[in-house]
Order: C-alpha cells, then structure tokens, then sequence
C-alpha cells in the first residue's frame, strides 16, 4: 500500500501516543576505561535515532458531512456509525503523526472534533492536540449565486453547504500545533486572484458585481498551520478542500473555481497573492487535502494541479496502493480509458454515475524534507483491512487515506 519506510503502518507496531521514543529504551553500555567518552557518544548517536524517526503525515476524507448542524455530534454520540468507526479502525492501523480530516462538519467549541477524538482513543490512537478549521461553507451570501432564481440554498452559500460548517476540515495532531499562529486565505476575494478565471454564461460574466464582491476563492478554507516536529523544525501545513469540479451548467462555475483553489497554493509559494511576500525556500511545510483534481483523468482543471506537483518547492510523493490497481481492473468502465496509473487512485466512485476511481487526495511535502515512505489505505481483496473499505463506498467513504513519511532534510 505505498513506498517502505521502514516504519509500521500499523499502530500496535508503532510507538503509542504516550510511550516514550525508541532511542529512550536503549540501554547504557559499559565504558570503564572510557567511560565520559562513550557516554558522550551514546548520547549523540541517540540524538541522531532520534532526530531521524519519520513523521507520518495524512489526509483522509472521512465521509462524515451531515445535512445539518449539530446531527454529527449527535451521531458520534450514539458509537456505533459504521462509517464513523470504520474510519476510526482505519486511522489507528495507520497511526498519522499529524492528520487532517476533510469532509468533517465544523462547529464553534470543536465538540464534533473532540467527540471523534474520544473514538479514536477507544480504537487505540490519541491525539492531544485538535484544531477545527472554519470553513466558508455553508456561510449565508443572501445572493443567488447558483442560478436557480432562488436565495438561501446549498449553492447560494459563500462555499457549497446547507448550514454554516459543513463538510469543514479538522487537523488532529500528536505534535504541538500553533493554533495561534494559524493564517487562513480562505477571505481572499475570487476576483482579486492573479489570473482569476471567473464563469461566463452566454458571454456574459455569470456572477453580478454584488456577488463578485463578496464570493471568496475558497469554498472552504486555504489554512496554513504552523506545527513543531520533534526536532524543532516547524512544519506549515498548507491545508485546503477545493470544492469538486462537477455539479454546475455551461458556465463551469465548479470547474473554474477549483482550478483557481489549487492555483492560490502555487501563488502563495511564488508572491503571487498582493501584500503576501514569496515563501521562503528554507521553511518547510506540507500541502495537503482533498483537491478534488487528477492530473491526468477526471473534469477538473489538470493543468493547475499538474503545475502544482511540477513545483520547484514541492516533492511528488505519487502514494500507491494495490488495491487501487485492483478495483481499476475489477470495476472497469471508464477506468478502462484512463491515462493515469491506476495504482495511484485515491477515491473509488461509481463507474455508472462518474468518471470513475481517480487521484484526488494529496499529501505533498516541500523540499525541505526527505520523503521515507509514503502509501494510500487501499488494500487489495487478499490483503488485510479490505473489509474496512470495500467497494465502491458501500462500507464508508469514496476516498481513502493518504500518508507520507518526511524527516528534515539536513
């Protein structure tokens, strides 16, 4: 299910949350003639096992999207949602250092969050440090920025949701997060993007001024994270759901608007966004989500997600699993007719209604680290915990867990 890092994917191979760090379980070697020298010794190659153990990195769409406020609380109160602890089961298998949850519903005291915290707890796995990330959607705009002629649906929001929160994102952490630091360019206005490809309808613009001045890029949110590794590197996480690039008419208002969600990550990275300096080479950080775009396959813009992988500062794990290859072979369809590896695929949709499985879910880390492994949560038919994912979404979400192993390079 991915690139050997020599580190388990299973929790119970790993060390827990509140264990201590393997090189701490050395024992001290004997050094009579030599003892201060040694010792010394023994605590900087210690330092070094230390400094070298991989972080793993993930992002899961975990299906969890209610159709209003408060039923995902509700939900994980009960404990026994299928989709809820299957998620849970497949999270702890993994064991992500850092883990951000999309399709998550968000509420004000982070009580949905701290709710699904308590099961994966149960199911073998904490995490100490939780931050909810508000998200446009859901977010009233008064406008009827769909087209329907009606106000105050899904569509009509500032990000597609029936209610404020919806389908947010969460990151889950057992490294310190600086919530505090945290910057979100989810605000920045869709038409003051550099090269902005607003919708057209019958040659004219399809969103009136008075929506143009409120409508964001962001369906959801573009959050930067800062978070400390144990080595003391802070790593960003560029975090971020772009809204699908399906669902809408002629006018492309979907397609348009993830193509310039995934294309504000490139800005940011080059100074393209006014008042906001290029990032700096040396500081690190991770882009991560579901982006809802292929590079090779699918209705999405392949051009700005394929020059976002193509970045000077971003590293291309390209995860894999064989149970991706598998389901391509098993399902057929429009899967037949795809250019892009199969085993790469990290959502598996309905052939019937879609345009079948494709890579949509990524974890991508900047060349400020040294990728160690990397692997998607798909088994195959023969291998162990495919009945926690199944076909087709019939046991929990489309998407499938997507990882990454770095450690600072240098």
């Amino acid at each position: 299910m991915g690139i050997s890092a020599g580190k388990p994917v299973y929790a119970w191979n790993r060390d827990g949350a509140n264990r201590p760090p393997r090189a701490a379980q050395a024992r001290p070697v004997a050094c009579p003639r030599y003892l201060g020298f040694c010792a010394g010794l023994i605590a900087f190659l210690l330092a070094g096992i230390v400094a070298a153990e991989p972080v793993r990195i993930a992002t899961y769409n975990v299906g969890l999207g209610q159709d209003g406020p408060g039923r995902l609380v509700r939900l994980l109160a009960k404990g026994d949602d299928p989709i809820a602890n299957n998620a849970a089961a497949i999270i702890a298998r993994v064991s992500p250092d850092i883990l951000l949850l999309t399709d998550f519903d968000y509420d004000l005291g982070g009580v949905a969050l701290a709710m699904f915290a308590e099961t994966l707890a149960s199911a073998g796995i904490a995490y100490p440090y939780r931050m909810p990330l508000a998200p446009n959607s859901g977010l009233a705009s008064g406008l009827d920025l769909d087209g329907d002629r009606r106000r105050g649906g899904p569509g009509d929001a500032l990000g597609h949701g029936a209610f404020p929160g919806a389908a947010g994102m969460a990151l889950l952490s057992r490294l310190p997060i600086r919530a505090a630091e945290a910057q979100n360019y989810g605000k920045l206005l869709w038409r003051d993007l550099d090269g902005a490809a607003l919708p057209v309808r019958d040659g004219a613009p399809f969103y009136s001024p008075e929506a143009l001045a409120m409508l964001p890029v962001s369906s959801r949110g573009h959050w930067v994270v800062p978070v400390d590794l144990p080595d003391g590197t802070i790593v960003h996480l560029l975090a971020s759901h772009p809204t699908p690039p399906v669902f809408d008419g002629r006018e492309n208002r979907n397609g348009l608007r993830n193509r310039d969600e995934i294309r504000l990550w490139s800005l940011l990275l080059d100074g393209g966004i006014d008042g906001v300096a290029a990032w700096p080479r040396d500081r690190a950080f991770v882009i991560l989500g579901d982006l809802n775009a292929d590079p090779e396959d699918g209705e999405g813009d392949q051009a700005a997600i394929r020059a976002l992988l193509a970045h000077p500062l971003v590293q291309n794990a390209a995860p894999a699993s064989n149970g991706a290859a598998a389901a391509a072979t098993a399902q057929g369809g429009p899967n037949k007719r795809h250019k892009g590896a199969a085993a790469l695929d990290t959502a598996d949709w309905d052939e019937g209604r879609t345009d079948g499985n494709l890579r949509v879910d990524y974890v991508l880390p900047s060349t400020a680290f040294r990728i160690t492994g990397a692997g998607v949560f798909w088994p195959a038919p023969d291998e162990d915990g495919f009945d926690l994912v199944g076909r087709d979404g019939n046991i929990g979400p489309h998407h499938r867990l997507v990882w990454v192993d770095i450690v600072p390079d240098g």
